[in-house]
């Protein structure tokens, strides 16, 4: 059994522990109550292509306990590895609008998401596809004392980003997405995690380079067609990806969350290193209020 076949089975297996179990929602979608809500968070990526930060701002409205809408808009600072040749850039990203959905009881925890993106921001930079994108996303856990399995499986037309993976490309194309793991509870507010991830595009895929604002730009290894051209389209091959992810957690508070992760992408042979700080800025207004 190949490299990508064992992920793959990771994610189906711990998919279904998942599923009959349960898992608790990222956040922000895990803010609980009623009212407005207001989140801001800055988080970079990096490895051998280089660095790329973005920072990402959204405000939204919780219905009630199980439904909320939001309303974002990242602006991303690429920089480019000196020694790969290939381009630094700085723009704004698609805004993009989402509906949250969850419930949460003893024996499963079930949240959903659908994302839309408006094709605002520049595809030559490779920060949008020029056509609209969608992701929805499905999360089920449950808690066993300080350890929660999760599962999480999707459809989109896009590949996005994650905390633990600011990808050096966009993406234009029908994908299934997978990911399954656990955290575990460390000490007050530490926590620890792991999970497997599995992309696996169908039918023609383009992919638009985040580092390449031309073409031939070098060598790229690995299938990184990202490495070579600002656009490539060819088959699910461009776009397919799988790997594993660790991190750290720490919430000090309930305004403040911070994340540092390494991602291994099997595909790609790329190693990488992520970090996240986030502010709750509506748990810091209603603090402020007091």
């Amino acid at each position: 059994m190949n490299r990508r076949s064992l992920v793959a089975a990771f994610c189906v297996v711990t998919m279904l522990v998942g599923t009959a179990i349960g898992q608790s929602l990222a956040k922000p979608a895990a803010q609980g109550g009623t009212g407005f809500t207001s989140y801001a968070e800055f988080g970079g990526t990096s490895n051998s292509d280089g660095q790329i930060y973005e920072l990402n701002t959204s405000a939204g409205y919780n219905f009630g306990q199980h439904f909320g809408v939001d309303l974002g808009i990242p602006i991303y600072f690429v920089r480019a590895s000196s020694s790969s040749g290939e381009t630094s850039t700085n723009g704004i990203g698609n805004p993009y609008v989402d509906a949250r959905l969850k419930f949460l009881n003893p024996a499963v925890n079930f949240g959903s998401t659908l994302t839309g993106f408006a094709p605002v921001a520049d595809s030559k930079k490779g920060l949008s596809t020029g056509r609209g994108t969608f992701d929805w996303t499905n999360h089920v856990d449950h808690a066993f004392s300080n350890l929660t399995p999760f599962g999480e499986i999707g459809i989109a037309n896009t590949i996005t980003d994650s905390r633990l993976f600011m990808r050096p490309y966009t993406t234009l194309g029908f994908n299934p997405h997978f990911r399954a793991g656990a955290t575990y509870d460390l000490w007050k507010f530490f926590s620890v995690g792991a999970s497997g991830y599995d992309i696996l595009p169908t039918g023609q895929q383009t992919v638009f380079s985040k580092l390449v604002q031309g073409s031939n730009q070098g060598a790229g290894s690995h299938g990184r067609v990202f490495q070579n051209n600002q656009q490539t389209t060819g088959g699910a091959d461009i776009a397919r990806d799988n790997g594993f992810s660790t991190w750290v957690d720490a919430s000090p508070s309930r305004s403040i969350d911070m994340e540092l992760g390494f991602t291994r992408s099997m595909h790609y042979e790329l190693n990488s290193v992520s970090f996240t700080i986030g502010f709750n800025l509506g748990q810091l207004y209603r603090k402020s209020g007091n």
